[in-house]
């Protein structure tokens, strides 16, 4: 098994930073301050590090055809154009904002943007899927189904475009999905790994968070609470470790000329006095050279993209 160790390229200390972004047009790296409801912009040439409020929380975003990014919000999609600093709502939110927000998300490579969120009591399944697809919202898939999530993470696309994955983080578990390219309808849904909770190891090993999937088919989970990010086989195995210096990393994205540096978010929300005394990089963006690289993320399609609004 390989095993790396990252270490902290920007001493953010955000609160909940996720969703990390790399765009090969601008060779930096975008990430997200959900409860900080804060857009970055990282830039690891200059060490430069640029923000944006947000209206409310931002739970994912996409880079988007033409230029800017496309967001969900708690309220809903958006466009978003960082040189103009212009937000500009798409559609609002499919679901009750008092109970639910967005969570993780990203664009599948015909240009849909998936956004998946999370039940903010994480009492019962009742997180859903939703798809932006050319300007129109529609459901994925949820508790109608029966295939609903208490906090939807984990997502990602099958190079071949015949499966996708998802991970239900209180409840440890990742899923994989049958998927057709074509139509962005969703198949059978299977176990993909079960992590350990909380007493079935000698050594609690976190719980499957944001994830990217690599050049080779692999699946790389960051574990929430375990300090460490696993790379999984396409069978399922763990193959790999990313060892991290902080107990909550969050997600991950392959970035850099070559998409062989793997970044990894982390967030400082929920910790103790005493585990930020332990961990001051908390909170912080972290990286790892790779011998294997990622895929360049697809960008948002729409009828819509290439004009900004007046």
């Amino acid at each position: 098994m390989r095993e790396w160790q990252a270490t902290l390229v920007l001493d953010a200390r955000a609160e909940l930073a996720e969703c990390p972004l790399w765009s090969v047009a601008e060779q930096c790296l975008y990430w997200i301050d959900i409860a900080g409801r804060r857009l970055h912009r990282y830039d690891p040439a200059t060490s430069l590090d640029r923000l944006w409020w947000m209206p409310c929380e931002p739970g994912c975003i996409a880079l988007a055809d033409g230029g800017g990014l496309v967001a969900a919000l708690r309220d809903g999609f958006y466009r978003f154009y960082p040189e103009q600093s212009r937000l500009h709502k798409l559609a609002g939110a499919p679901y009750d904002t008092t109970n639910m927000r967005f969570n993780d998300g990203r664009c599948d490579a015909s240009g849909r943007f998936w956004a998946g969120a999370m039940y903010q009591p994480r009492t019962s399944e009742q997180a859903a899927m939703f798809c932006l697809e050319r300007g129109a919202v529609r459901p994925g898939w949820g508790p109608r189904d029966g295939l609903g999530v208490k906090v939807s993470n984990g997502l990602a696309f099958a190079s071949d475009g015949q499966s996708l994955f998802q991970s239900d983080t209180p409840n440890h578990v990742i899923y994989r999905f049958g998927f057709d390219a074509a139509t962005g309808q969703v198949g059978e849904r299977s176990v993909f790994a079960r992590l350990p909770v909380k007493g079935e190891e000698a050594v609690y090993g976190g719980r499957p968070d944001g994830a990217a999937i690599d050049a080779e088919g692999c699946y790389w989970s960051a574990q929430y609470e375990g300090g460490r990010v696993l790379r999984f086989s396409p069978q399922g195995e763990i193959i790999g470790i990313v060892h991290v210096p902080v107990a909550r990393p969050t997600m991950v994205a392959f970035g850099g000329a070559d998409l062989r540096t793997l970044y990894v978010t982390s967030a400082r929300e929920g910790a103790a006095d005493e585990e930020l005394a332990r961990q001051p990089q908390a909170g912080g963006i972290f990286a790892v050279r790779l011998d294997v690289a990622g895929r360049p993320e697809p960008l948002y399609r729409d009828a819509d993209t290439h004009k900004e609004p007046s």
